[in-house]
């Protein structure tokens, strides 16, 4: 039965060449999409890390790049500091450099035991564990007297630990980063603690390491924060957020600042990365719809020109059933092939690791979603035709011209 339906591909080979590469690409875009949806749902169940309940962001700009900072700036950033955590309203405060779900972000690279490591950073105080909810799983946190020491305190998130240090302890290990040109080496670093995973891009993000710095207030040789984390007490109405601007603005004439709850910017950042995948989706969709209908009008074209192969194979007993498996057969033979070649297109993705991101399990699922529904696609496209295919009749093949 196979071989017979090859040799029936074989004999209108254009036709089927044509077919072949319309579920090709199909299945490309699909795959695409599938994996995709499937890589954000798989980050999505994954644990953040931190939290963001009743946390809003003061935003400060300086109007200054980093490297421009004054010792006046960085008093006044701990004055600030200082007054917002005199708030009743604020369970507590936190300076950083960057925040949660933010598009920006610090990174850095260092070589640790012969192996490169890509970390993103950040310079936080060390209220900052109670703001956001940290969970320590090894070591300690940043603490009084840290910013006294000679060497840098850091704490490393448990995916840093691992990419760094393997199966090795953590703690007391030692991380040197390589000054950039024309600026003061920083003292030696030194691990302290490791939380959880840590991903500050938020819930569609994928893993990564990540590394706190201890941010050292009013000392002149460590720049300003650009971020002021607070924790409110529950109930805290909105209209705190001008109260808040007002006092900051006392502070600091020569600044501006923004308030926002960090559940504003996780919408945004949701909104950002789901755009490209929604529309992804909404063109696949689209693009299935539009290769469905060729392919019942190409079906149903050919199946017109057999009506005699069709006729004379019913008058030699072939029974309706026959003659509507055999179409459906022929269909799934050509998927097969398209979806074949497909495969062993995006096999290579693994095999030469061009998203290493993307695990085995996402990347397998997305082809699992690919296959099902390309074959769903062309089965559900070869069904009428195959139906209308079962009504000829042998006397048809005589009239046929």
């Amino acid at each position: 039965m196979i071989r017979h339906l090859f040799k029936l591909v074989w004999n209108r080979k254009r036709t089927s060449a044509l077919l072949i590469l319309e579920i090709f690409f199909s299945f490309l875009v699909v795959f695409v999409v599938a994996t995709l949806g499937m890589y954000c749902w798989d980050n999505y169940k994954r644990p953040l890390g931190f939290s963001i309940k009743n946390v809003w962001q003061l935003r400060i700009e300086t109007k200054k790049s980093d490297d421009q900072h004054t010792p006046e700036e960085s008093a006044t950033f701990a004055r600030l500091l200082k007054e917002v955590k005199s708030f009743d309203a604020i369970e507590s405060a936190a300076g950083a450099m960057g925040a949660p779900y933010e598009f920006g972000q610090y990174q850095s690279g260092m070589t640790i035991h012969h192996h490169d490591v890509t970390m993103e950073f950040n310079e936080v105080t060390p209220e900052l564990k109670d703001v956001l909810g940290l969970r320590l799983v090894a070591g300690r946190w940043f603490q009084e007297g840290d910013e006294k020491l000679s060497w840098l305190p850091v704490v490393i998130d448990r995916d840093l630990a691992r990419d760094a240090f393997g199966g090795q302890e953590a703690i007391g290990q030692r991380l040197d980063e390589p000054a950039p040109d024309g600026m003061k080496p920083k003292p030696g670093m030194r691990v302290i603690g490791v939380v959880d995973d840590f991903r500050r891009a938020g819930e569609l993000s994928g893993p990564g390491n990540y590394r706190f710095d201890l941010k050292r207030l009013g000392n002149p040789d460590d720049r300003p924060g650009r971020i002021i984390l607070v924790k409110v007490r529950s109930g805290t109405p909105a209209s705190f957020e001008e109260t808040l601007m007002a006092r900051a603005q006392g502070v600091a004439p020569e600044w501006s600042f923004e308030v926002k709850p960090l559940t504003q910017l996780r919408e945004s950042a949701f909104r950002l990365r789901l755009t490209p995948l929604i529309v992804g989706g909404i063109v696949a969709f689209f693009l299935l719809l539009m290769v469905g209908l060729g392919l019942i009008g190409v079906l149903w074209q050919n199946l017109l020109q057999r009506t005699r192969e069709i006729g004379l194979r019913r008058a030699t007993g072939a029974s309706r059933a026959e003659v509507h498996r055999q179409v459906v057969m022929e269909q799934i033979l050509l998927t097969t092939l398209g979806v074949f070649l497909g495969t062993v297109l995006v096999a290579q993705i693994p095999i030469l690791d061009l998203i290493g991101f993307v695990s085995g399990r996402v990347f397998a699922g997305g082809l699992l979603v690919a296959m099902v529904s390309i074959y769903l696609l062309s089965i559900l496209c070869a069904l009428y035709p195959s139906a209308m295919a079962a009504r000829v009749q042998p006397a048809d093949a005589l009239r046929y011209e």
